[in-house]
């Protein structure tokens, strides 16, 4: 069996110490693949040497929208300068979030820019949605990103939500959150989406899955999302991954 944590950040500081670790923990749980995102300088620079050690590590760039205040030319430069290493394959995380202070039309506008510029590098999409469902929704649908493709990461709307993205050509990516007490919605809007549109993943060193809630996540609890996720959909584990990680290469264009 083979799962593909289709978003996780083992590029941040919390495993400066044990990246080699981590993969080899993540192997052990047959988690063998995965999509790091870079998303500051020091971040993608950790990522651009991974990319070139370890392998089935693909990688994602983006100005996430916390930082849309950065964004400008240079940073575009720089965006299409790493798109021209070979396994770096999504932009994003890009999108929304409207929990920070960061202006609503600033970030709206970085959004718009970088899905143009995913169009233009012929490249998928990662959209991080926090709080803006609406605007998320009607920016992707005004920029038309079925002809290129994106993943909603850590998808957490409700059924009604999933098929409006679902619609819009979008995977959706399921984390640890579908695991949590509270997330209803979220399991609701699993069941309701196709099998051959969904994702799993860590975000990590956030939003580790029951039994590890709290703890730092790293990709190896993939294996406990999926397991979960499998069972609530009454598929064996083993069907899931193949199938998650077939829609994973599909996004990635690899065979």
């Amino acid at each position: 069996m083979e799962i593909f944590d289709s978003h996780t950040h083992i590029n941040s500081p919390e495993f400066d110490n044990d990246i080699p670790d981590v993969i080899e923990r993540a192997r052990a749980l047959d988690v063998t693949a995965m999509l790091v995102v870079g998303y500051d300088s020091v971040s993608t620079e950790k990522l651009k040497r991974m990319l070139t050690i370890f392998p089935n590590i693909y990688g994602a760039v983006g100005c996430h929208p916390e930082d849309a205040p950065n964004f400008n030319e240079k940073f575009v430069s720089e965006l299409k300068e790493n798109f021209k290493i070979e396994k770096m394959k999504v932009l994003g995380e890009i999108g929304l979030d409207y929990h920070c202070d960061v202006d609503h039309e600033l970030q709206k506008k970085v959004l718009r820019l970088q899905i143009r510029l995913a169009h233009e590098l012929n490249v998928p999409i990662a959209i991080h949605n926090r709080d803006a469902f609406m605007d998320v929704y009607q920016i992707l649908k005004e920029e038309d990103v079925k002809s290129i493709g994106g993943i909603m990461h850590s998808f957490n709307g409700d059924a009604a939500w999933a098929k409006k993205f679902l619609d819009l050509g979008m995977y959706l990516s399921y984390s640890g959150v579908s695991t949590f007490n509270n997330a209803t919605e979220v399991r609701e809007a699993f069941i309701a989406t196709p099998l051959n549109r969904i994702l799993v993943e860590t975000d990590a060193p956030y939003l580790a899955p029951i039994p590890f809630r709290g703890l730092r996540n790293e990709p190896g609890y993939t294996r406990y999302t999926i397991e979960f996720l499998a069972q609530l959909r009454r598929v064996s584990v083993e069907s899931l991954a193949k199938q998650t990680y077939q829609n994973m290469m599909e996004i990635l264009r690899t065979k």
